[in-house]
């Protein structure tokens, strides 16, 4: 059977030297920076060309749109991604990650360059081509960041990133088009090429990250790579809970695309299409208040208690999207605020996923292995349901206004999720032992 083995050494440069030896405040900051400008950076290879219309274009003459052909095929190379991500992000040693990072981001953006020469139907296979390396970013940023005594401030400053990014690139994409007359379908790469240099920067300023030290394995475990067998181990130990949480992702991965893919459309449904940087206007709320409900789990240091924590933020992230479109229906908000409103119930539950929940969960059970291959299991299954609700609406409900699909979604999510979310987190606390934080007794990421 293979054994984990932990991450090898790194270089020690000045500025990691200098990083050990900083104030706790001062490294965060670094930290939060360095991975929030990385991932930002990522985004902007990754989401502009959703800020076009490409209206009254058909794939292959059919009665699919041409931007959700665009949608899918990246969809489906990002969740192929996530699929490849489960066996590469547990498995990669760190001194491949920032050249692994530079790499997906450079296929990603001769990706659009083929995505602007190409014709239109095949621009379909650049963009699937665009997403499949981009799947991967997000776990090789998080491994820099698990396992640590703030990794909760972090994971929730990493988290504003993509909450932020993606309506800042298409307010970017469309600053562009209309300022210096870009096309369309060179938008995308244009503002990909932008942000090339901010990326390498970003990339090396996160390579210089120490390790966690010996106060982090106290609090959090130390983190392992994990061969087959451990990624097997992982799977049957939590599968209950892991099927619960996978449903609950996949419909709420569905959502959250489909907010971000077609909010320009929502949005001029609800009287904002010319409202100026509406996107960023909307999202920076959104990020400000995920990141506030996140910090907070930072002040628990008991894990199990954390880990409890993060389920009543998620819960209560599901129960905001019913309560806040019943407000919208009644017209005691307005469309704005209900966007708001549904973004940060959408990303209250959603970036726990991705982030602390998983965190929180292996450093409470002392289970072997890194938060970013469950992440990457859920991540996988999530996908799936992201595709599965994007054709479903256009072959299926193809008269169906987008906003009146995203409503009915919305009700959806909010029953599907606090049902779910509740049960799981029942099946955690009773399924399993928990150890206090410190408490290395019966620590099974020890080899016998």
């Amino acid at each position: 059977m293979d054994r984990p083995t932990s991450f090898a050494p790194i270089p020690r440069g000045r500025l990691t030297v200098w990083l050990e030896n900083a104030p706790g405040p001062l490294f965060t900051t670094f930290v939060i920076f360095a991975s929030f400008s990385t991932y930002f950076c990522m985004y902007a290879f990754r989401k502009p060309f959703s800020a076009a219309s490409y209206d009254g274009l058909k794939f292959l003459g059919g009665d699919v749109d041409l931007k959700t052909a665009f949608v899918i095929s990246q969809i489906i190379g990002y969740a192929l991604s996530k699929v490849i991500g489960i066996k590469v992000c547990a498995e990669i040693d760190r001194q491949k990650r920032a050249r692994g990072l530079v790499w997906m981001i450079v296929v990603a953006e001769l990706s659009l360059l083929l995505f602007a020469i190409l014709p239109n139907n095949l621009k379909v296979v650049a963009i699937f081509f665009n997403g499949l390396p981009l799947g991967m970013v997000w776990g090789l940023v998080v491994l820099y960041l698990e396992g640590r005594r703030t990794s909760e401030m972090l994971l929730a400053g990493l988290s504003c990133a993509y909450i932020v990014a993606s309506g800042a690139v298409k307010d970017i994409g469309l600053w562009l088009m209309s300022t210096f007359q870009i096309d369309q379908f060179w938008m995308p790469c244009a503002t990909g090429i932008c942000f090339l240099p901010l990326f390498a920067g970003s990339v090396w300023l996160l390579n210089q990250l120490p390790q966690p030290d010996a106060a982090d394995i106290e609090a959090r475990v130390k983190r392992t790579t994990m061969g087959g067998s451990q990624r097997w181990q992982f799977f049957r130990q939590f599968l209950p809970e892991m099927i619960l949480l996978s449903t609950v992702y996949f419909f709420l991965t569905a959502y959250r695309d489909f907010r971000d893919n077609f909010g320009k459309e929502i949005f001029e449904s609800l009287g904002y299409g010319q409202t100026p940087a509406i996107f960023t206007r909307s999202e920076l709320w959104v990020a400000f208040g995920v990141m506030a409900a996140l910090a907070g789990l930072n002040l628990i240091r008991d894990n199990r208690r954390g880990l409890y924590g993060a389920f009543v933020i998620m819960t209560f992230g599901v129960f905001l999207l019913g309560a806040g479109t019943i407000l919208w229906d009644l017209k005691l908000v307005s469309g704005l605020n209900w966007m708001i409103l549904t973004g940060l119930g959408a990303y209250l539950t959603y970036v726990p996923f991705g982030s602390v929940l998983f965190d929180r969960l292996i450093a409470s059970t002392r289970a072997v292995g890194t938060a970013v291959f469950a992440v990457y299991v859920a991540d996988a299954v999530g996908y799936s349901g992201a595709i599965s609700v994007l054709l479903g609406k256009d072959l299926l409900a193809g008269d169906t206004a987008r906003i009146d699909f995203f409503r009915s979604l919305t009700y959806v999510m909010s029953v599907v999720g606090v049902v779910l979310l509740i049960l799981a987190c029942v099946f955690l606390m009773k399924r399993h032992t928990h150890y206090p934080a410190g408490d290395l007794t019966a620590n099974p990421t020890e080899p016998a």
